[in-house]
């Protein structure tokens, strides 16, 4: 009886602490609201809205301002996961308000939220690369696979539904390889695809950022095929449940406001972010720099870009060919006033610009950058170098100098993240002499 009794004292009591996922209570409002926010510590081209953004606390700044103001007290609870999946699951089932991204997940995040009458709606980009640099194929070091073409009939691992393998999708159409019979694709975790490339249970791996660059810099991968010979957009972007975005407007302002003083810290301070995420996730901090640095791979900002949105529009046929998603209406999926209220009056971020090659000292807290390889090269010697970054002479996409492959033509040289890509040059330049130099001798040649 005394239990019965004290029941619904407990339940009186309890009632203003507990908050749902974002959701207003009760006639007045809860006391408490809790905002869950997904997103992917390693994949590190949403950092801006994830891993960098919980670090600086500028999100909870935000809130801790507005809760002042309406009597209300905020918490954000951080939910790391390996994919955006994952996210697009939570988030249906109400239990995620705001996620983080790729572009072909985004698309499955649209078309579930609509299934399931839990509407998403993309209301920012956290990262971007013009020509598909942030998705790449590697194979073991000493694989003797030299081309895409030389992938028909193996075993290759990648994430179904993600961007990376959108990237090998389209890769293997344009190789004359059927994506579906004419490859064993294994459908793995990052982590997993990782290890089984090294295990040798899968012959290449084609995954997002950091995972290629991270394998390539440690010495257990080169990449095989470059995402950005595509030269097609890919991005990350932001995602918030249309239930949340009308109930918690100033909440979502909140989180884009910080997502944009989060993208203008990485923008400033690259080397000091790339030691953030570093420290937060346990990846080498060059390889973070290689992605996220001045010159890195990703271009962060927040703008729904046209060229991005259009993209996103051409990937729909390859989840639809897949048998991923139905039809999915992309201009209804963006939602671009939330960042036209948040950024109101900022200025707007640069385009991409060419990347340039770029050198990290041990124990510098800046980086330097050079107009050619050969001058990165030439600066290089003999000095204590922690990092060196170079782009590819033809697709752009910057790689680590010593993983690169090499050419030499005449006077120039010139550094590609792939053979395939060498040897195409070379080809195309033989009246010039172009031809494949090491890692040393390109050096000895710059001196």
């Amino acid at each position: 009886m005394r239990a019965k009794a004290l029941a619904p004292a407990l339940v009186l009591f309890l009632a203003p602490l507990a908050s749902a996922c974002g959701d207003a209570s009760g006639a007045s409002g809860p006391k408490t609201v809790t905002v869950t926010v997904g997103y992917q510590s390693k994949t590190i081209n949403t950092v801006t809205a994830g891993t960098l953004l919980r670090s600086l606390g500028y999100f909870e700044h935000e809130l801790a301002a507005r809760g002042r103001k309406d009597g209300v007290t905020y918490k954000v609870d951080w939910q790391d996961y390996a994919t955006g999946a994952p996210i697009t699951a939570q988030m249906t089932a109400g239990k995620v308000d705001i996620g983080s991204m790729g572009d072909f997940p985004l698309l499955i995040n649209a078309a579930r939220g609509k299934e399931l009458k839990q509407p998403t709606r993309l209301v920012a980009v956290t990262g971007y690369n013009l020509r598909g640099g942030l998705n790449t194929v590697v194979v073991a070091p000493d694989s003797k696979l030299e081309s895409l073409t030389d992938l028909r009939g193996k075993k290759v691992s990648t994430s179904v539904g993600s961007a990376a393998d959108g990237t090998l999708v389209r890769a293997l159409q344009r190789a004359g390889i059927d994506p579906e019979s004419g490859i064993q694709k294994l459908n793995q975790q990052p982590s997993v695809g990782a290890s089984a490339l090294q295990a040798g249970s899968a012959d290449a791996l084609s995954q997002f950022v950091a995972w290629p660059g991270q394998l390539a810099y440690e010495g257990r991968a080169k990449a095989l095929y470059d995402g950005a010979e595509l030269n097609l957009p890919t991005f990350h972007g932001v995602t918030v449940r249309e239930k949340f975005a009308k109930e918690r407007a100033g909440v979502l302002d909140d989180f884009l406001r910080a997502q944009r003083k989060a993208t203008d810290h990485l923008r400033t301070e690259p080397v000091a972010a790339a030691e953030s995420v570093a420290k937060e996730t346990g990846l080498p901090a060059e390889v973070v720099y290689l992605y996220n640095g001045a010159n890195g791979i990703a271009t962060f900002d927040p703008a729904l870009r046209p060229e991005l949105i259009d993209a996103l529009k051409q990937d729909v046929p390859v989840l639809k060919d897949a048998k991923l998603v139905g039809d999915v209406d992309v201009d209804a999926f963006v939602d671009p006033e939330p960042l036209k209220r948040a950024a109101a009056g900022a200025p707007e971020y640069p385009k991409a610009a060419a990347a340039r090659a770029e050198l990290w000292l041990k124990g510098q807290t800046r980086t330097q950058a050079y107009d050619s390889p050969r001058e990165l090269l030439k600066a290089a010697r003999g000095a204590d170098v922690r990092a060196a970054y170079v782009p590819d002479a033809v697709t752009g996409t910057l790689w680590f100098a010593d993983k690169a492959v090499w050419v030499a033509e005449g006077p120039e040289l010139r550094a590609f993240v792939t053979p395939a890509g060498a040897q195409a040059y070379v080809a195309q330049h033989a009246a010039t002499g172009a031809r494949i130099v090491s890692f040393a001798e390109a050096g000895a040649l710059a001196s």
